[in-house]
């Protein structure tokens, strides 16, 4: 059997080859990530809640089924998000409010996972009910970027990209409804993406059809995505918004090495200020496409109305998911929070028609956009990770931003617009930090924008940084 070290080390494809071929068992997994969560994770914090014991039940349980029958992770350990119930398992949205919560049943997205053969070992850290693109809350504190122990890991998804980039997880779960995966994968060297509406079935929650929020795949590299990708989309019954299953797998299409014929490239969608550095590294790497033939050119769809549209249809989706915990609770929330919940409260029905108008158009534009280009590259985040203390960005290369989220804008756009979205390791500042390259695909164009980004991913040649030890800033 391969040791320890390895194992950590190795992808979530080659660890389901060996899970597949007898090489190692679900077992041994869970026993190397129990030694990697304790060598490191007293220094990030990601996976605060842990459920080995559960998890070795689930392991025993597979590996009673032959081999090729225990689904199309065989058996491999997976990290839920905080916001995700997981049947006995305490699921606290990082808020005080729930924190000795422990869900009876679980999320469909997790009886979906454990079918396809992931075992559940931990809950990663959230802000609180995900709130806020710095993964901080009351119940367990702060999550520390590995490569700058001094700096936020971003959110909300910010303990799965973390404990991914440690090597305390092959593939990680995540949510996404303003950039929450997008931007933890960014800061931390890490892929994540954000799928279309309905690629991932989740128990619906205070609105039947709430689609700001989506369910994704995180993962150290596109392949691995794309893996997750198929072990957890698919149509289900409970959630009507959920896709068939498509006849070509995911992973497939990650290695069809299909370049795009023709891709756009935007510093800041023509809405926001960026960080120069930032600017620089993601139009080099956007750049390099042109090595295989692609034409690379700077455009983007238009997509002014983002910052106002989005202000108000977060703020609605915080109103219903919120407002009952505003009225009984409110001395537990943090201040972002009830802000959030104010804001969604006071909308009139005009407004409320005015932002679904704007994203009505946006969409429309940003479709139109995609008869001329195969993909749309960006930055994924505007900043380099942050000092922890920060809650939020306030400025960006001299422009100070509204409110808490408004820094968020360029992973928020594409929300609006319906499209997927992945963030893509790019490069590294002159400090060492990643940066992330957000690729963007029109509406259900998973495929193509996963062979996209394995192509780039080969041409930048960046592939495999992580797993990295947690370091502080002067190593």
């Amino acid at each position: 059997m391969p040791s320890d070290q390895a194992l950590i080390r190795s992808t979530a494809c080659a660890i389901v080859d060996q899970l597949n071929s007898g090489d190692v068992t679900p077992l041994d997994l869970l026993d190397a990530l129990e030694k990697r969560i304790a060598e490191v994770d007293s220094k990030t914090n990601a996976l605060p809640t842990l459920c080995f014991d559960r998890a070795r039940d689930h392991a025993k349980a597979l590996m009673q089924k032959p081999r090729g029958e225990r689904g199309l992770l065989g058996g491999l350990p997976v990290p839920i998000k905080d916001l995700t119930n997981v049947a006995g398992v305490r699921t606290t949205q990082g808020s005080p409010i729930y924190k000795d919560h422990v869900p009876a049943s679980s999320d469909i997205l997790v009886e979906l996972l454990e079918s396809n053969g992931g075992v559940v070992y931990a809950k990663s850290n959230t802000p609180e009910f995900g709130a806020g693109a710095n993964t901080f809350n009351e119940v367990f504190g702060p999550t520390r970027n590995p490569w700058d122990l001094s700096r936020s890991a971003a959110g909300s998804s910010g303990g799965a990209a973390v404990a991914l980039a440690t090597g305390m997880a092959w593939l990680a779960h995540g949510s996404d409804m303003g950039g929450s995966l997008r931007n933890p994968a960014s800061f931390c060297g890490i892929v994540g993406l954000r799928p279309s509406i309905g690629r991932v079935p989740h128990t619906p929650t205070a609105k039947i059809d709430r689609n700001l929020g989506v369910q994704g795949p995180m993962a150290r590299n596109v392949e691995d995505l794309a893996l997750f990708l198929d072990a957890i989309s698919g149509e289900h019954p409970a959630d009507p918004l959920s896709l068939p299953r498509l006849p070509t797998s995911f992973l497939s299409a990650a290695r069809s090495g299909k370049r795009p014929k023709r891709v756009a490239y935007s510093p800041d969608l023509g809405i926001t200020p960026v960080d120069p550095e930032v600017a620089a590294i993601t139009r080099r790497a956007a750049s390099r496409f042109a090595e295989v033939g692609v034409i690379v050119e700077e455009a983007h769809p238009d997509l002014r109305e983002a910052h106002e549209c989005f202000h108000v249809l977060r703020a609605f989706d915080f109103a219903i998911s919120k407002a009952a915990l505003l009225r009984e609770k409110r001395e537990h929330l943090k201040p972002e929070v009830i802000w959030n919940i104010e804001e969604g409260l006071k909308l009139s029905v005009e407004r409320l028609e005015r932002a679904e108008a704007q994203r009505l158009a946006m969409a429309n534009r940003t479709l139109a956009f995609f008869e001329n280009y195969d993909l749309l590259l960006t930055p994924a985040t505007i900043v380099l990770p942050f000092p922890i203390e920060h809650r939020y960005v306030g400025e960006c290369a001299g422009k100070k931003f509204d409110n808490y989220v408004e820094w968020l804008g360029i992973v928020y756009a594409i929300t609006l617009a319906c499209c997927p979205a992945l963030s893509l390791p790019c490069g590294f500042t002159a400090s060492g930090l990643p940066v992330g390259l957000q690729m963007v695909a029109p509406s259900r164009g998973e495929a193509a924008l996963l062979g996209g980004a394995r192509v780039l991913e080969d041409i930048l040649g960046i592939r495999g940084t992580t797993p990295i030890d947690p370091r502080n800033a002067s190593h």
